[in-house]
């Protein structure tokens, strides 16, 4: 009995005897569920970000640079999955968060008017080259060297928005929803990747995630004001 990859027919079977399932075939069962947990989350991961900065029409605190790079992580990341035929529940939600990436650089770019030459210049070779890297028409040994690159690259994509919100001791217009499903989703897809058997170098991924994922959290915790109370007026 097999449903969307996912083997119910153990669990099931035990069940019915009067059994718990055994660790090789709950282990898996609770891999595949999380795994789809997480990409049916990934499609609206970004959205509360999203609507901060469309709510105060400010990009005030974020690191443009930041959400470019994440961006160019998604895409490698997304297309070395795609060429190594790893099942969609180990890597579906990297294609929503790169939707979602490009939306919300986007937006970025609206709210950053003018815009630098720089800025044009990247965002053009982005698109000339990110369609030939999702659709692996590359040089294998180029590929492999490309995906190792793009741990470097969420790393460096992070470090910005880390240095930004401990230089202004503010976290901006980060929100905190966003991060938390980030450091929680990089979290379970370690221990989803174990269980797919994914290459150590997508564990890694994941695990850089956590880390750097965390420290941006722990910032928004850190630098977030408190709120001032009214005084009650006096009748």
């Amino acid at each position: 009995m097999e449903y969307f990859g996912i083997d119910l027919g153990c669990a099931i079977g035990s069940l019915r005897n009067g059994k718990f399932p055994e660790k090789d075939c709950l282990l898996p069962l609770i891999s595949k569920v999380l795994g789809y947990c997480i990409v049916a989350a990934s499609t609206t991961v970004k959205l509360p970000q999203i609507l901060k900065i469309l709510k105060h029409g400010s990009v005030r605190g974020l690191s443009m640079l930041a959400f470019e790079m994440e961006v160019v992580g998604y895409t490698i990341a997304l297309a070395y999955c795609l060429h190594k035929g790893l099942p969609f529940s180990a890597y579906g939600e990297l294609a929503f968060l790169l939707i979602q990436g490009i939306i919300l650089v986007a937006i970025i770019y609206h709210y950053s008017q003018p815009l630098g030459t720089l800025t044009w210049i990247r965002a053009l070779l982005y698109c000339a080259i990110a369609p030939t890297i999702l659709a692996g028409q590359m040089d294998p040994m180029l590929f492999e060297a490309l995906y190792a690159s793009q741990h470097a690259i969420f790393f460096c994509a992070r470090v910005p928005q880390i240095w930004e919100n401990f230089k202004n001791k503010s976290t901006g217009e980060l929100s905190f929803l966003t991060c938390f499903m980030n450091s929680a989703g990089s979290i379970v897809r370690v221990f989803t990747s174990i269980q797919e058997k994914a290459p150590s170098s997508v564990i890694l991924g994941s695990v850089i995630g956590i880390i750097t994922n965390g420290t941006i959290l722990s910032q928004i915790i850190i630098y977030r004001k408190p709120q001032v109370k009214k005084d009650k007026k006096v009748k």
